[in-house]
C-alpha cells in the first residue's frame, strides 16, 4: 500500500501535485493502492475547508485513492501509546525550553544545524540552565518530549534503509546519520505528538509497504528507522522523488505564496497540462539530498 499525506493548512500547490503524481505512477507499476491521509496533528492551523480543496484538487488531477479518508488528528491515542512505550524505553526526555530560548540560545553560540537547516537542540542545561530547567519540571510547566538520539542509537545502531526508483525497481540502500538531526521533538507542548512520531505510526498501522514522497525528506529518513527500529515497526521501501523549485531556487511552500492548483485551474490550467508541467519542472533528488546534508553540522 502506498499514501499521499498533505497537510490540510493551506491550498496544494505544484510541489503537491508532482507527489501526488509519483505515488500514482508507483501505484501503476506495483498495483498497490494509494491512500489520502491528512496530516492534520497541528489543529491551530489545519482547516476543513483546506482539506475540501484537497479533495477537490485531488479529483481535478485524477488521482484515484483508496478509501476511507484517514485524518491523524483522530488518532492521537494511537501516538500517545507510542510515545508511552519509548517513556518506558527510557529513550525520550521532557524539555522545558521555549522556542524563543532555543532561537536565542542558537544565535548567540552558532548551534551546528541539522538537515532541515534549524538549529540542532543544544539541551535544556545550555540553553536555560540545569536549575531553571529542574524548577519548571518542579512546577509543571508545559514540556515537550524529545528523543534521547544517543541512548537510541546505543540501542538500534544507525539503521539504513532500502531506496528504490520512482517504478519500485533498481533497490539500494542508502543511509544518513541520525545523530545529525540531534534530539528531534516527538511531541509538542500544545500536541501530544509530532510529525516524526506520527508518520511512522501511521505507515506500520495503515499497512504502508512502499513511500513515496519528496528528496527534502530523505534524511528524515533516518530519524523514521531510528523510531521504526524502537518500536519495533516493519520497514517500508522508500522512493524520494525531486522537487519543484521556486525562481529563488527554494521548493515550493504554501509559506511562501506558492500559486495553488485552485488557482492554477481557474486560470484555465488542465489537469494534463499541469501534470506535464509539474514533470517537467522535477528538480533531481539528488540536488535536492545533496544541498541538505551538505549544509547539515553548519552554524
Amino acid at each position: 500500500m502506498l499514501r499521499f499525506a498533505p497537510s490540510p493548512n493551506g491550498p496544494l500547490h505544484m510541489g503537491h501535485a508532482l507527489s501526488a503524481l509519483a505515488n500514482e505512477a508507483m501505484s501503476a507499476a506495483t498495483g498497490l493502492g494509494v491512500q489520502l491521509r491528512m496530516e492534520d496533528i497541528d489543529r491551530s492551523r489545519c482547516r476543513p475547508e483546506f482539506e475540501t480543496q484537497i479533495l477537490q484538487d485531488m479529483d481535478w488531477l485524477g488521482i484515484e485513492w483508496v478509501p476511507p479518508l484517514r485524518r491523524q488528528s483522530a488518532r492521537f491515542p494511537r501516538y500517545i501509546d507510542a510515545l508511552d512505550r519509548l517513556k518506558s524505553d527510557g529513550v525520550v526526555y521532557p524539555s522545558f525550553a521555549t522556542r524563543r530560548e532555543i532561537a536565542v540560545h542558537a544565535r548567540a553560540e552558532r548551534t551546528p544545524l541539522d538537515p532541515d537547516g534549524a538549529p540542532r537542540f543544544a539541551g535544556d542545561a545550555a540553553i536555560i540552565g540545569a536549575a531553571e530547567a529542574k524548577e519548571r519540571a518542579a512546577t509543571g510547566a508545559p514540556a515537550a518530549w524529545r528523543l534521547d538520539m544517543a541512548r537510541a542509537v546505543a540501542l538500534v545502531g544507525r539503521p539504513a534503509w532500502c531506496e528504490t526508483g520512482p517504478a519500485g525497481d533498481g533497490r539500494a540502500r542508502a543511509h544518513v546519520d541520525p545523530a545529525l538531526w540531534g534530539d528531534v521533538v516527538l511531541a509538542r507542548k500544545e500536541t501530544p505528538t509530532s510529525y516524526h512520531l506520527s508518520v511512522v505510526v501511521d505507515d506500520a498501522a495503515d499497512g504502508i509497504t512502499r513511500i513515496v514522497r519528496g528528496a527534502d525528506l530523505f534524511a528524515a529518513t533516518a530519524v523514521h528507522r531510528v523510531l521504526q527500529c524502537l518500536l519495533g515497526l516493519p520497514e517500508p521501501l522508500y522512493h524520494h522523488h525531486g522537487l519543484v523549485l521556486g525562481e529563488d531556487g527554494r521548493k515550493l511552500s504554501k509559506s511562501n505564496g506558492a500559486l495553488s492548483l485552485g488557482a492554477m485551474r481557474q486560470a484555465g490550467w488542465s489537469a494534463d497540462a499541469l501534470r506535464r508541467e509539474a514533470r517537467r519542472r522535477e528538480t533531481p533528488p539528488d540536488r535536492i539530498v545533496a544541498a541538505s546534508l551538505c549544509g547539515a553540522g553548519e552554524a
